[in-house]
């Protein structure tokens, strides 16, 4: 962490959420610094995607994950002010939700009609991603841009849960699986395969009894097959 003002510059716009918060000197994720305490107030300086710059009351500063901040409600607006706008609206997430669920739908509806294919499906529906959990009034987002899970109702959403550190991809797409070997060519057989095809042996002990009747002098003996009935 870094000093950068006194507590009278300090004004809390955030808590740290009840598991604590890891912290950072720099937005990077080679220099950490002390972890934050549960529900410690800090106030938001800047954002760099998805890395916040927070200020403590002590005047020290560090780089967090922003997305796990818990804003401090702030006070109602004057009599016949403009209200606050809400940057959490849960509307842009659930319209994003229902047309990639539709997507999806359309494409699970032609693979199973026989229309498409399967390689047609998967090009339908690669880099399709979308997550809604609704229970009664509670309902859980997932927000694609901030790899992050939101939770709340209809009046606004709070990060709920993130899906990868700050400044790393939240959900790369996984690879393509690789195209399967083409077989190889069948080859002739050599004649060292050809010693060992059916029939190698006989021919060869046919050839050893050739050669061994020609060393003793005398023709090799000839099996001859009796003709049917038995007659000679």
């Amino acid at each position: 962490m870094t000093s950068t003002a006194g507590p009278a510059d300090f004004h809390p716009t955030h808590v740290v959420p009840r598991e604590g918060l890891p912290a950072w000197e720099e937005p990077d994720l080679s220099r950490p610094t002390a972890a934050l305490d549960p529900f410690l107030p800090v106030q938001l300086l800047s954002r760099r995607g998805e890395w916040g710059e927070i200020l403590c009351a002590n005047g020290w500063s560090a780089w967090v994950d922003g997305r796990l901040l818990v804003p401090v409600p702030e006070p109602p607006p004057p009599t016949g002010g403009r209200p606050p706008e809400r940057a959490e609206d849960p509307l842009p997430l659930l319209a994003h939700a229902a047309e990639a669920l539709e997507r999806y739908r359309r494409a699970a509806a032609d693979l199973a009609s026989g229309r498409t294919g399967t390689e047609a499906f998967r090009r339908a529906t690669r880099g399709l991603r979308a997550g809604i959990v609704v229970d009664g009034e509670s309902v859980w987002l997932y927000e694609e841009a901030g790899g992050r899970w939101m939770y709340g109702d209809a009046a606004g959403l709070v990060t709920y849960a993130v899906g990868a550190a700050p400044g790393a991809p939240a959900d790369p797409e996984p690879p393509e699986p690789p195209e399967p070997p083409e077989p190889p060519e069948p080859s002739e057989p050599s004649a060292r395969e050809d010693r060992g095809a059916p029939g190698a042996d006989v021919r060869a002990d046919r050839a050893r009894a050739t050669a061994a009747g020609r060393d003793s002098g005398h023709e090799p003996t000839r099996i001859v097959t009796p003709p049917e009935g038995g007659g000679r």
